[in-house]
């Protein structure tokens, strides 16, 4: 197994080219008698369908047969299938925190921050984190754009734009599928979707389901206590397509997600030899515990629900000039508990509690003729996050240290509402100057309003119950401390705006190869610093984070569409990144003043016979700050976490046996991460009196393999052998320094060797 996989990956590196699910269908298709060619997949990355080989974008579109035929169970997957993307679940796989060309999120984990990477389902932007997750079945596609996405795309896309794009109804055909799973871990999966017709070709209905549960591949060796992460996730969507005549399409969707695992497996090191925690007195050391393996007192669960409404309509109003609208409604709720030192040695309890709830109203206007392709719209999104966080600390001193100190205690919680409104008008035109050589330009201008208000928290004794207030009004106490007043509260508000857009130049060698260059611009409003409470002085409001990115590409298949071979190169001036700091046990938000980012993509896939395509894709990455201090320590020169400066993936589709009544095909991957920091002090010391540093705070380069044996009957019968991580690398994803206050390294553990069986019909 290990050679065949070696091989494909060398395959396709002989073709610099992508993951085959990447750029095309499952399979390649028959064009013409004898002739075996790469099939196309029609995208909306700019708000109209058009082949992703003539989208003038770095773009990876991924198919949903692929992801099935992939065993892609979930966001994390996406990793090993787009270049320069990292994907890390630490809070389950309901809320992926993602990285693109090194821009991310990084290790921000409040409820009230928004990802630089837009996330979308069906064209809709989802505001809360927890709900990126969901959804995630019967999809019909992908797509990953690459890059500052400040025009079409205009809520907080500095690094790009995920958008997961859903089935809809069949107006012609009743069917659907139903499959099983089991693999191990006592691994269960259903998924069920049926479609039904009520009127051909004007009205049908299309209702999907998916269940997971599954053990935690985390042993716990402390008594009467769970495995750490699990899976246990449910959800739903029934969604309605409306065709009363040629001219106009009326999309309904309704769906409900809940996911409800025990909580993540956690690797920490404290700074004493042996890694013992010099404030628990514990060393994983003690229990001889292997990688996959805790001794924690507590397993708390992390629960995320979600829920929502979309509806889209788009008219035609004559052959060049259609009208789209787009109405979503979304609420959820997460309710995280964890014991942050997975210890024996009840230090540190964290619990998440936060609700949400958004509106998202979009409409545009398209016209396509005579050399010009243009869109003009208006948008306008409001979101809203209710969190209640509690902290207790160092609860195994409650026998030895009697709650009498007056500034300090055992215990924090933190409370808050937060408002956000964004309204935006946008246009952007393609004008064909000669049969070959056409100009994007695209601009968007966005007013952002950010309210933060009953802001408060209050330092807790080992009961907690609220001694001191931490936070609040500043007439009841500058500082925010002062004695315990349930009714101070802090309120805080900015507004922003910005200018934004693109302008390329894309130029048609040929009518099978494209090239462009563009420059864009992209923003992220300002943000408050939702783990700030002790002390008014920690809610800060950092400024709007910029990119101005410099890009060109080629996109080309030759060979008679036997090889298809894309590349982009980028260049990036990044201003005021916004990262997390932790000083002591307070996070705190920051501007990084300057990075510069730069790197290069190459993915394609090539048909190499009837049987046979070879796939490979490689991401060349830099990333360094530039200006950057934190707690003292000059930080010029350092690499951006969560951005390796090297990635790769290979593989190949094989069709094993091509049968009277059907196939069987085997689908390798290999897939290569380089070494990466989850913290912008790289190894070095995280202050001045720092003598320990953040060596442990990376991942060095690692492979991962994945493979998928399936089979498919002409009479809808299918199955499937899958296994990822096939030679069980050990791995993390996320790191957090937390020294400082609980002398350890917080590490989140990459997922081990898994495997199973899926068998279901078509019908």
């Amino acid at each position: 197994m290990k050679a065949i996989l070696l091989a494909g990956s060398a395959a396709g590196c002989l073709f610099v080219a992508a993951p085959a699910m990447a750029q095309t269908a499952a399979a390649p298709t028959q064009e013409d008698a004898g002739t075996t060619t790469l099939q196309d997949i029609v995208v909306t990355a700019q708000r109209r369908s058009e082949s992703a080989q003539a989208t003038p974008l770095a773009i990876t579109a991924i198919g949903g047969d692929a992801l099935a035929d992939r065993g892609v169970f979930e966001a994390s997957d996406l990793a090993q299938a787009v270049p320069n993307l990292q994907i890390a679940a630490p809070f389950g796989k309901a809320q992926p925190n993602f990285a693109l060309r090194g821009i991310s999120i990084a290790n921000e984990y409040n409820a009230n921050t928004a990802s630089p990477i837009g996330v979308y389902v069906d064209d809709a932007y989802m505001s809360s984190r927890s709900s990126h997750g969901m959804q995630l079945y019967d999809l019909e596609r992908v797509e990953v754009l690459r890059g500052p996405q400040g025009t079409l795309y205009g809520r907080n896309t500095t690094a790009g734009a995920i958008n997961f794009i859903t089935k809809r109804p069949d107006l012609n055909a009743n069917g659907g599928y139903a499959e099983v799973g089991y693999g191990n871990r006592d691994r269960k999966s259903a998924q069920a979707v049926v479609n039904l017709v009520v009127d051909p070709g004007t009205l049908a209905i299309r209702g999907a389901f998916d269940y997971v549960n599954s053990d935690g591949y985390v042993r716990n060796i402390f008594p009467g206590q769970p495995d750490a992460q699990s899976e246990d996730s449910i959800g739903g969507r029934v969604s309605l397509l409306w065709k009363p005549d040629s001219t106009l399409t009326v999309f309904l969707k309704g769906y409900y997600g809940r996911a409800n695992p025990y909580a993540g497996g956690i690797n920490t090191f404290g700074t004493g030899p042996g890694g013992r925690n010099q404030v628990t007195g514990y060393s994983r050391a003690d229990d001889k515990l292997g990688f996959y393996e805790i001794n924690s007192f507590h397993i708390g669960r992390y629960l995320v629900e979600s829920r929502g409404v979309l509806l889209t309509v788009a008219k035609e109003l004559s052959d060049r000039v259609t009208l789209s609208t787009l109405t979503t409604y979304d609420s959820g709720k997460r309710r995280i508990d964890q014991e942050g030192t997975h210890s024996p040695v009840d230090a540190l309890d964290v619990f998440y509690r936060d609700d949400f709830k958004q509106v998202n109203q979009e409409v545009r206007l398209n016209y396509d003729g005579g050399g010009v392709k243009a869109i003009i719209g208006g948008y306008y999104g409001w979101d809203r996050v209710d969190v209640f966080n509690t902290f207790t600390l160092f609860q195994f001193l409650r026998s030895a240290v009697p709650f009498n100190f007056p500034n300090s205690g055992f215990g924090v919680d933190n409370r808050f509402s937060q408002t956000r409104r964004s309204i935006a008008v946008f246009g952007q035109g393609d004008y064909d100057l000669t049969s070959k050589l056409s100009v994007t330009l695209g601009l968007r201008y966005t007013w952002d309003s950010l309210r933060y208000y009953n802001g408060n928290a209050n330092i807790l004794d080992y009961d907690g119950n609220p001694v001191l207030n931490s936070v609040g009004n500043p007439a009841d106490a500058p500082d925010g401390f002062g004695p315990y007043n349930p009714n101070s509260k802090l309120s805080r508000a900015r507004d922003f705006k910005a200018l934004t857009g693109r302008i390329g130049l894309n130029y048609q060698f040929d009518t099978r190869v494209l090239g462009y260059a563009s420059y864009s611009r992209g923003y992220r409003a300002g943000a408050v610093n939702g783990g700030g409470y002790l002390g008014n002085a920690t809610v800060t409001i950092v400024e709007p984070e910029t990119v101005d990115a410099y890009e060109a590409g080629i996109k080309s298949e030759l060979l008679d569409r036997r090889l298809r071979l894309n590349m982009a190169g980028f260049y990036y001036r990044y201003r005021n990144q916004q990262l997390q700091e932790v000083v002591g046990a307070v996070a705190l938000l920051r501007n990084a003043p300057r990075s510069t980012l730069y790197g290069v993509e190459v993915e394609g896939t090539a048909v190499l016979g009837d049987r046979l395509t070879a796939n490979a894709s490689i991401g060349l990455l830099h990333t360094s700050y530039d200006g950057l201090t934190l707690s003292g320590v000059g930080l010029d020169g350092n690499r951006l976490p969560f951005a390796p400066n090297f990635t790769f993936t290979g593989g190949f589709d094989w069709t094993v046996a091509q049968m009277n009544r059907g196939k069987i095909t085997f689908s390798p991957t290999a897939a290569y991460t380089g070494q990466q920091w989850f913290s912008p002090f790289n190894g070095g010391p995280s202050s001045t009196t720092d003598t320990f540093g953040n060596a442990r705070q990376q991942q060095k380069g690692y492979w991962l393999a994945n493979a998928t044996l399936a089979v498919q009957m002409d009479n809808g019968v299918y199955g499937s052998l899958w296994a990822k991580n096939l030679f069980q690398q050990k791995y993390y994803v996320y790191g957090l320094d937390l020294r400082a206050s609980f002398d350890q390294d917080y590490l989140a553990l990459g997922a081990p060797r898994s495997y199973g069986v899926t068998v279901g019909v078509k019908f």
